[in-house]
């Protein structure tokens, strides 16, 4: 008696039994709903700051009044819940809001997808630090080498660029309109100890120095960041030079980097120093140093008017 074949029979899941074709696609389809920001995790190592100042306030107290204009881009996280790809700003300000959900546009990515996407939605705020640059170039290239063939609707490469073999860090300096070099200034900066990354974004350290000192490995940057304190100075392009050379013969150590930073600067006999520690009481944590000069003269500007009135009124 000749045996049966078997019937290779794929059996409807569950969902499908009870949903209609119509329902499914709409599930699939991009949609905005009001999620619980509970639910909503940081995107991991996100490379933007996201603090409680003032214009964040100032966010926050216009969406109480009119809510979030602009859904957050978010993706499902394999484990529930969500994980914000483009909204972090708008997130904080709900929750300082009081604010218990948010509009979402919920889009399933990649990894690779999802740091890109972030990185470009994130360099388009008006101010965005050096060290916040530093690291979003980072993330971006090394999502870029890793996806296979530069896919046009997410690293923009034209069907020329990828004939002529560009690199992905040279597609990366026409999107960003920053040059080759500048992103691999920008890149070497991520090698920097977080205090002495700080004073960059502060503007205390110039970017020239201070990819200098990003080749001298981190126990010298803490012995530098030492010699800055005790000092009350900062290096300049020709002192990190300096520092990295000897680092290079093998020959730096405490003594010289307190050596180096010693020395005076052509122009340091005419300028007139203050230790920060003593003025920055009076302006909001991370306040440029530039700025902090320039709110300085104009008070002292409107001293002076008042002094002299007060002499033409006697």
């Amino acid at each position: 008696m000749a045996k049966s074949k078997g019937i290779d029979m794929k059996l409807p899941s569950v969902d499908n039994l009870f949903t209609t074709q119509e329902q499914r696609d709409e599930e699939q389809r991009e949609n905005v709903r009001d999620i619980p920001i509970a639910e909503i995790s940081d995107f991991p190592n996100h490379p933007f700051k996201v603090k409680a100042d003032e214009k964040m306030l100032e966010m926050a107290e216009s969406v109480k009044e009119h809510g979030v204009l602009m859904p957050a881009l978010v993706r499902p996280r394999p484990e529930g819940g969500y994980e914000m790809v483009a909204g972090h700003r708008r997130k904080m300000a709900s929750e300082l809001a009081g604010k218990e959900e948010m509009p979402c546009l919920v889009r399933n990515l990649t990894d690779d997808e999802a740091t890109i996407i972030m990185v470009d939605s994130n360099l388009q705020r008006e101010v965005v630090l050096p060290s916040e640059k530093a690291f979003a170039y980072k993330m971006k290239l090394d999502a870029m080498k890793r996806q296979q063939g530069y896919r046009t609707d997410l690293t923009s490469a034209t069907p020329l660029q990828k004939l002529e073999k560009k690199s992905s860090r040279e597609i990366l300096a026409e999107q960003t309109g920053e040059s080759h070099e500048q992103i691999r200034k920008y890149i070497r900066l991520t090698e920097l100890i977080p205090s002495i990354l700080d004073m960059v974004d502060e503007g205390r350290i110039a970017m020239r120095p201070a990819v200098e000192l990003s080749y001298l490995p981190k126990e010298y940057q803490e012995q530098l960041a030492d010699a800055m304190e005790m000092e009350d100075c900062t290096p300049s392009h020709a002192q990190a030079i300096k520092m990295r050379q000897f680092f290079e013969k093998g020959t730096l150590n405490r003594e010289v980097i307190l050596s180096i930073m010693m020395e005076e600067k052509p122009n340091q006999a005419e300028q007139f120093k203050m230790p920060r520690k003593r003025i920055e009481k009076y302006f909001p944590k991370g306040t440029p140093s530039k700025e902090m000069e320039n709110t300085i003269i104009c008070a002292l500007e409107l001293l002076r008017k008042r002094e002299r009135n007060k002499d033409r009124e006697r």
